[in-house]
């Protein structure tokens, strides 16, 4: 490691030095570098450039030049690594995995191509899955997930050569795993998604009240650079302002502007009673954005090839989510709809309810293309297998027969060397009803009974004893389709100790328990937290 009180001057560009400045300020690029080596840790010029962009360490501008003091980013650090991990082994009361946080991955790493192509709340990211691929299972074998949610064990399995096959009671979340996994025609796949993207802006450039949401936009404008700019968020995280009042001041004069232009604008804003029939529709989204989704829904209804109309789905449906109206910080778990400009907890500035679904859809359409283009380079020749049952009961040797005759083959003579799967929390999320606005868009069958433990049945002990039961019916069924060695990681949160019984009572053996610390949580709750990943075997 590089000796920071000696460093040679070709390398840093130091300020001047008094008793009361000690400042050593350096390039990002070479922050990262030291960062790397002092922590051991592979630390991105991006993760540095976070650190300023939010206020966790001072910018300094030298020129063109930006630097940051390598004096408080290494002291940022230190409490990252060593007295958060700490505290949370001290609070928590036991010594963690920190090899399974995985915790100076970007959001871009872990969404990865098509395991970012639609937010799905709930899943693990791939390299938890990678990390036990790599060492337990081999290209060839064949890897189960009853429990496959938006399909990350398939897709990791797929680029790893491993074959997959992955059970699960939500059509919708079927649907987003067989847009990940599809085998696409790709110059077909981006000439039909770009027409219909054209005929959308085409369509939307024809929109009456334009010239209202640019002077909102404005507005939202001045207001930001004038009272929360970058200063505003440094004060802000050195504590030197108390953000509720500030923003409660700078809101009210806000409003008086923004008043007076909704009623300048007031004839051209439209009001219709498109999705009316359709309660989260109806609810969730201005009448501008039905209108849109409405148009472009009708076009995929237009598309001859099966493959690229799912394609397009998921476009419209990741469109969907990020237009409802509400606030940035509620988009995983929606509180009340919200149409006008707010103040943003999560931006720390004035934010605005979309108000047409063009920035989004172009913006996904464009993904999607590039992230299925990068998948399509990096799998494998391997089967996969997605299937639309019930775990519990399904029987996998007769869906597959149909779905895909030679994979039936090698699964009958082979069986599944394992299973890597995180079923249901108990109680923290309603599967079906995250995806709402895709069920009413596509008239999708919901089958929310059939959740296990869901989070509008609670965590009674009744509760308790019905998700037991249905894990214990899943892991009983799927022991069944299982080579006897099989290796079987279960990840989960498991707060309430339901998991010694499940798995006694399923006639697995516990191997060992890894407990990851799960650091890159959304919501505003950041006590430590864990979650277990349980490795069995079947009971001889």
């Amino acid at each position: 490691m590089t000796n920071l009180d000696n460093v040679t001057l070709d390398k840093w560009v130091k300020s001047k030095k008094s008793e009361e400045d000690q400042r050593v300020l350096v390039p990002i690029k070479e922050a990262a570098k030291l960062m790397s080596e002092k922590f051991n840790k592979e630390i991105r010029e991006h993760n540095i450039s976070y650190l300023v962009q939010y206020g966790r360490v001072k910018k300094y501008k030298i020129g063109n030049r930006v630097f940051v003091d390598i004096n408080e980013v290494e002291e940022y650090y230190k409490k990252l690594f060593y007295e958060r991990r700490e505290k949370w082994e001290k609070e928590l009361g036991m010594k963690l995995d920190w090899e399974l946080a995985f915790d100076m991955l970007t959001e871009k790493e872990r969404t990865k191509h098509v395991h970012g192509i639609h937010p799905y709340k709930g899943k693990y990211i791939p390299q938890l899955v990678e990390y036990f691929l790599e060492r337990y299972f081999k290209p060839g074998d064949i890897v189960i997930d009853p429990f496959m949610g938006s399909g990350t064990t398939l897709v990791q399995a797929l680029e790893m050569g491993i074959h997959s096959i992955g059970i699960e009671i939500s059509p919708f979340n079927c649907l987003i795993a067989e847009v990940k996994l599809q085998k696409y025609d790709l110059d077909k796949l981006e000439h039909t998604l770009l027409k219909l993207l054209d005929e959308t802006r085409k369509h939307i450039e024809e929109r009456p009240n334009r010239e209202f949401d640019e002077e909102v936009d404005r507005l939202i404008a001045k207001y930001n650079q004038q009272y929360f700019d970058l200063d505003y968020k440094r004060k802000l995280h050195m504590g030197e302002i108390n953000e509720k009042e500030y923003a409660e001041k700078v809101m009210k004069k806000f409003q008086e502007e923004y008043s007076r232009l909704k009623e300048k604008y007031k004839e051209k804003i439209r009001k219709d009673g498109i999705f009316a029939d359709k309660k989260f529709l109806y609810t969730w989204y201005s009448p501008e954005i039905r209108e849109e989704l409405m148009f472009y829904l009708n076009l995929i209804k237009e598309i001859q090839d099966d493959t690229i109309k799912k394609v397009a789905m998921i476009i419209l449906s990741r469109t969907a989510r990020s237009v409802r109206a509400t606030t940035h910080f509620d988009l995983a778990t929606l509180k009340k709809p919200v149409f006008d400009p707010y103040y943003c907890f999560k931006h720390k500035k004035i934010c605005r309810p979309v108000t047409t679904i063009w920035k989004h859809l172009k913006l996904y359409t464009y993904d999607t293309l590039e992230r299925i283009k990068t998948f399509s380079k990096l799998r494998k020749d391997a089967f996969y297998a997605v299937i639309n049952a019930d775990s519990r009961t399904v029987d996998i040797d007769e869906k597959l027969e149909v779905q895909n005759p030679d994979f039936y083959k090698l699964f009958r003579h082979k069986r599944a060397q394992g299973i890597i799967t995180s079923p249901p929390y108990l109680g923290q999320i309603n599967y079906h009803e995250q995806h709402a606005y895709a069920y009413e868009l596509f008239d999708l069958p919901r089958l929310d009974e059939l959740e296990i433990g869901p989070k509008y049945k609670g965590t009674s002990k009744k509760a308790q004893r019905e998700y037991i039961d249905g894990i214990v019916k899943v892991l009983t069924n799927m022991k069944r389709f299982l080579s006897k060695d099989a290796n079987i990681f279960i990840v989960v949160n498991d707060n309430r100790g339901l998991y010694p019984k499940i798995i006694e009572e399923s006639g697995l053996e516990l191997i060992k328990e890894f407990k990851r610390p799960v650091l890159n949580r959304t919501e505003r709750d950041r006590r430590p937290y864990y979650e277990s990943i349980f490795h069995l075997k079947i009971e001889e």
